[in-house]
């Protein structure tokens, strides 16, 4: 088996920390995790970088998905009930 040389180091192992620090702690690293996924996977199939990281890239994307998803949900929520405490208060 031959060693083939990618001219780029993989980034998979951070996507993927950063899509599980995104779940856990904070999900404005969520967007991240998305965006540098998607470089990496570009990369991957574009032979820059080792195609053996493709599955930790595509699950530390795929967490950054559901986290950003996950916050504009709680984003959207939060501006709601605001909307609606501050009409219910304007009522009164």
């Amino acid at each position: 088996m031959t060693d083939q040389y990618y001219p780029q180091d993989s980034q998979a192992t951070t996507i993927l920390v950063l899509g599980i620090l995104s779940l856990i702690l904070c999900q404005f690293l969520g967007p991240f995790a998305w965006v540098m996924g998607n470089k990496e996977i570009a990369a991957i199939d574009a032979g820059e970088r080792p195609p053996e990281n493709r599955s930790t890239a595509q699950t530390g994307r795929i967490l950054g998905i559901i986290s950003t998803v996950l916050l504009l949900v709680g984003v959207v929520f939060f501006v709601g009930m605001g909307v609606f405490l501050l009409i219910a208060a304007a009522g009164s």
